[in-house]
């Protein structure tokens, strides 16, 4: 890790400091001055910036608002000069043509354009026009290094905050299982539904880390020489993580709701509890196992897809055993069909969308076109409940 982080240091000083000479090099035969460091400037501000679509963004999208502040601030005062009355022509001229999404970049061009007016008085035209030159000269030599000398991939991040987060929900699993079997549920449900609930800020740190690392991969030429396969970013298995999470609460809300509001003395039967208390732990490695890299040539891929199986039978196997009960009536809590019946049907969706998922790479990146959104659960299945 330390050797990592050296490693690092290093390549981002070499790059500042060739961006840096670069454009000042760029600048030197006719930026002397003060234009020359504001190229260097802008150079280190754009070099620095978290992936290579974003610089180039955002350098675009900077050098665009400064020049066309700096082009409504000359052409102004050259028609009423820098007096109070040509700053107000330009409050005028941006509050007319505002829109919602471009709003703070017209704030921005009203900004740059009150800022030159103030100093147009004071310094000749073609230095701001120098300045403006230097802005975009910096803006490309730092957008240039940025891209061309170890573009930034933040794909190692991104797979280890999926991977915390599989480890969480398999964790959480497998202590309602474990605390089902020793009959602990009425003292850690709450406990259960607490942890359940704060997955969620597990999906968002993994959703920004993956979010990242895909714009990472973006216009990146260490990407492009591995030709069409792109490095895994975990965006598929953050896809299918958020939709288990979501059968997680519902079954940790359901055991809570047992022991908060007990219909007529209703309990779990034993026989039940330590059944799906199984079924758990097997869901809990299940998820685990799915988040751990590659799945291809992996000698444990066999055994996890035993696991699986295991789970998704002996969950098919209690359908249609509850099934058979309600259907002639003998269940010994006819009352409470409803908590057997969303006990089941979670941990089932859970297991079923481990099995669709299970035929994809799980540390696959997001396409373009496909949505930070979670798994629907209610894909029709072959295995899915029919309650």
């Amino acid at each position: 890790m330390a050797a990592r982080q050296g490693g690092r240091i290093l390549s981002h000083g070499g790059k500042n400091l060739t961006a840096a000479l670069l454009a000042w090099q760029a600048t030197a035969p006719w930026g002397q001055g003060r234009p020359q460091f504001l190229a260097v400037a802008t150079a280190l501000l754009v070099v620095n910036t978290s992936t290579v679509h974003h610089s180039v963004t955002e350098a675009v999208r900077r050098i665009a608002v400064q020049v066309a502040g700096a082009a409504l601030a000359i052409a102004t005062a050259w028609w009423l000069g820098p007096t109070a009355g040509s700053i107000l022509v330009v409050l005028a001229v941006v509050l007319a043509i505002r829109g919602r999404r471009m709003f703070d970049d017209q704030l921005q061009v009203a900004s740059t354009a009150l800022v030159t007016l103030a100093v147009v008085a004071a310094m000749p035209v073609r230095d701001l026009v120098l300045l403006a030159l230097a802005t975009a000269a910096g803006a490309v030599m730092g957008t240039a290094v940025h891209a061309l000398i170890l573009p930034p991939v933040y794909v190692d991040d991104s797979r280890a905050a999926v991977r915390r987060l599989a480890r969480a929900t398999s964790l959480l699993l497998c202590d309602m299982g474990r605390g089902l079997r020793e009959h602990q549920r009425t003292s850690h449900a709450r406990v259960w539904l607490s942890r359940a609930r704060q997955l969620e800020e597990e999906i968002a740190e993994a959703q920004d880390h993956v979010r990242l690392a895909e714009d990472s991969l973006r216009w990146n030429l260490r990407c492009s020489v591995h030709g069409s396969r792109r490095p895994g970013t975990g965006g598929h298995a953050l896809l299918v993580l958020h939709g288990i999470s979501l059968q997680v609460r519902g079954i940790a809300r359901t055991l809570v709701d047992t022991v908060d509001a007990p219909r007529d003395g209703f309990r779990l039967g034993s026989l039940f509890t330590d059944q799906y208390a199984r079924t758990l732990e097997l869901a809990g490695q299940a998820v685990e196992d799915f988040a751990e890299g590659s799945r291809a040539a992996d000698p444990e891929h066999a055994d996890a897809g035993r696991r699986l199986c295991t789970a998704l039978d002996q969950a098919q196997v209690w359908h249609d055993r509850m099934t058979g009960l309600v259907a002639r009536g003998a269940l010994t809590e006819p009352g409470a069909w409803h908590i057997y019946g969303s006990l089941v049907t979670d941990a089932e969706r859970l297991l079923s969308d481990l099995d669709r998922a299970g035929t994809a790479e799980p540390m696959a990146p997001v396409t373009p076109m496909t949505p930070m959104t979670p798994m629907t659960p209610s894909m029709p299945n072959a295995r899915s409940p029919r309650f």
